[in-house]
This record gives C-alpha cells, structure tokens and sequence, in this order.
C-alpha cells in the first residue's frame, strides 16, 4: 500500500514503547500505518495513544498488508521471529524489513534476507517512554544505521524522516555499539538510582528533583568535553 509516490505502507511488529513512537514518526512524515500487531492490553493502549484508529492485526496479516515492516521486539525474541516467519513463507521480495535492535545488524535478518527482502538495521540512540514525548527527542537524537551498502540511503533517509540524524555502523561493530549504548544507559540509571537512595535516607524532599539540574549539568559538561576531544579527568 502506497499513500503517494516515495510513500510507504508500514506494519510495526512490537507495540512496546519504541514501535508505536517511531510509527508516529513516519506517519508525521506521510507514510501510511497499515496496522500494529499487540499481545497485551497495555500494548493495545499505548498503540492506541500514540497511533489512534491504526487497525491491530496478527503479524502475517500485517506483514502481507506492508511495504516497510519495523521489528520492534526485544533482541532475545528477534532471530527466531523472523526465521519463524520465514518458515511460514511471510516475507515477500523487494520488502523492507527493519529491526531496531542494537546489538544486531543485518545478519539476523538473514531468513527474511533469503525470501528476497531488502533489510535495515536501524537503532534510535534514545530511552523511550513511549508517550509522544519520545518524538521531540527523537528530534534532538541519532540512529545507528546498517544495511548493505546499495540501500544504506534508504535506511538514512527513513531515519531523517523520523527527524533524527542517521550515523552509519558497520555490521561487524553493532556489538561494540550496544555495548557503548548499554554502559551509558546503565551507568546513569544506576548512579542516579544510588544517588536519590543516600538522599531518600538522609530525608532530603523530593531528591530526584533536587539531583535534576545537578545531573543534567554534569552529563552536558562531560558530552561537551567528550565532543570537543578532551581527555576527561586528567586535568
């Protein structure tokens, strides 16, 4: 299904916090949401929040309906979905197929790739709430993008249309990549975690709100530091 030349028909696998935000993306950039699969009830209302009237369809349904396909799964489910769907004969040649793991690229796409699609590996480098908060900072956010050289275009161009910046990785350093991208996250959830604890027991009110400015402030010195190639902590 095209809406209009160089628009695309887009099923999304995965209701969780990233699918239905990055549908919302596309679709605020003219492509057609042909439906969502969701196994929850709480799925079924963020797909709904965030993608009102878009139909929920079961997968080979909605595979059969797109153009564009985003796996938006998590990455211990990934391989054997899409080999699963590849034994049922689901994916049809000159497909695009896109998944948002970051620690693949697109070698576990390889079932689907053999059934004629085209694959994406494309990961948002942001946390997701998975309320339209996440497009504004899908905005100010970049993409890992990979895929064989003749379509890497088509995967920095989708990602532009979601308002993000694309930066290309290589297939064999996705995993060096999603250990950068876990470290980050981590480390910051678990400092601030401690943090907010100290001060929990030290009676301070509200200590996430008191931490705010404080970390945001740090991270932005150590972004600006890290951007401008200076060695940090060895002043």
């Amino acid at each position: 299904m095209t809406t209009r030349s160089g628009r695309l028909g887009v099923g999304i696998i995965g209701a969780g916090r990233v699918g239905p935000v990055l549908g919302a993306a596309l679709a605020g950039a003219g492509h057609a949401i042909v439906g969502i699969s969701a196994s929850s009830q709480d799925s079924r209302d963020r797909a709904e929040a965030m993608l009102p009237g878009v139909p929920i369809l079961d997968i080979p349904v909605l595979i059969e309906r797109s153009e564009l396909v985003i796996l938006a799964v998590p990455s211990d489910e990934l391989e054997q979905l899409v080999a699963g769907l590849a034994t049922l004969g689901a994916w049809q040649p000159g497909q695009l197929v896109l998944h948002t793991a970051a620690g693949f690229g697109t070698a576990v796409l390889a079932p689907a790739t053999a059934a004629g699609v085209i694959p994406l590996a494309v990961h948002p480098a942001m946390v997701f709430t998975g309320t339209s908060l996440d497009l504004v900072r899908l905005a100010e956010s970049y993409c890992a993008v990979t895929s064989p050289t003749p379509v890497l275009p088509i995967g920095q161009a989708l990602v532009v249309e979601m308002g993000a910046e694309p930066i290309i990785v290589a297939e064999a350093d996705r995993a060096a990549y999603a250990e950068a991208i876990d470290t980050a996250t981590s480390f910051s959830a678990a400092i601030v975690t401690q943090a907010v604890g100290i001060l929990s027991a030290l009676g301070v009110e509200s200590p996430g709100r008191f931490l705010g400015p404080l970390v945001r402030s740090s991270v932005e010195t150590a972004l600006q530091r890290a951007t401008a190639a200076e060695p940090p902590f060895l002043e």
